[in-house]
């Protein structure tokens, strides 16, 4: 239903939060481009003037990337997000992948005490789902798969700060890893994830946490996709 109020102001709140939801929902994905001004009027029931206004303050919070001729598109999840992916996308690869070890290592390990039946077949999924995205050698499958396991080790810690925090940095890491392949899937680059997986399932706190810091730091030092 299209949206109303009397003060553009409060209009333009509504039309941002909105968006925001069609972004934070999975809707409009990272990546995507978003409807085109006229259809997002049409859409939303308000002025143009209004659509511009919160596309602007979302792209002046990192969520959104406003390229001239070509379209807006999804640049992050969240403001957080946003602010990390201006922040630390000059970064040295090496200090982000030390954080990204210190994180995957923390969640592995709480993972591997807190892990639930359903956890356990979510992480047997992505692992099937990141074998078959190599064996594709669809080179953006394997980053999109790669991050859904790694994504689904720091949900099974059951820690909700964690694993914010390292959503929020999902797009950088992703970046990277993308960077780092140059869009093409060698075999001397694999990493095996099964190990990871088994001592979670095992409840081995050490050796999860051991797999996991393992696999960050390799791609740290050698740029592979861990």
């Amino acid at each position: 239903m299209p949206l109303t109020s009397p003060r553009r102001s409060a209009l333009a709140d509504q039309v941002i939060a909105q968006i925001r939801a069609q972004i934070t929902s999975g809707e409009w994905p990272v990546g995507s481009r978003i409807p085109t001004e006229p259809q997002l009027v049409e859409q939303l029931g308000v002025a143009r003037n209004t659509v511009r206004e919160a596309v602007r303050a979302l792209a002046h919070n990192g969520l959104l990337d406003i390229r001239q001729g070509s379209g807006t598109y999804v640049l992050a999840t969240s403001e957080l997000a946003g602010v990390m992916h201006r922040r630390f996308a000059t970064a040295d690869t090496r200090h982000v992948s030390e954080l990204r070890s210190a994180l995957e290592s923390a969640a592995a390990r709480l993972a591997a005490q807190r892990r639930t039946q359903r956890d356990l077949a979510h992480l047997d999924a992505a692992l099937d789902r990141r074998e078959r995205a190599w064996e594709s050698g669809d080179a953006e499958a394997f980053v999109e798969a790669d991050a859904t396991l790694h994504l689904a080790v720091v949900a099974a810690s059951h820690n909700e700060v964690i694993a914010e925090l390292y959503a929020d940095l999902g797009q950088v890491l992703r970046a990277f890893l993308r960077a780092d392949m140059g869009g093409e899937l060698r075999p001397e680059n694999y990493v095996d994830h099964a190990r990871l997986v088994e001592a979670i399932r095992a409840g081995d706190g050490d050796t999860a946490a051991a797999e996991a810091a393992a696999h960050a730091f390799s791609w740290c030092v050698s740029g592979h996709p861990a």
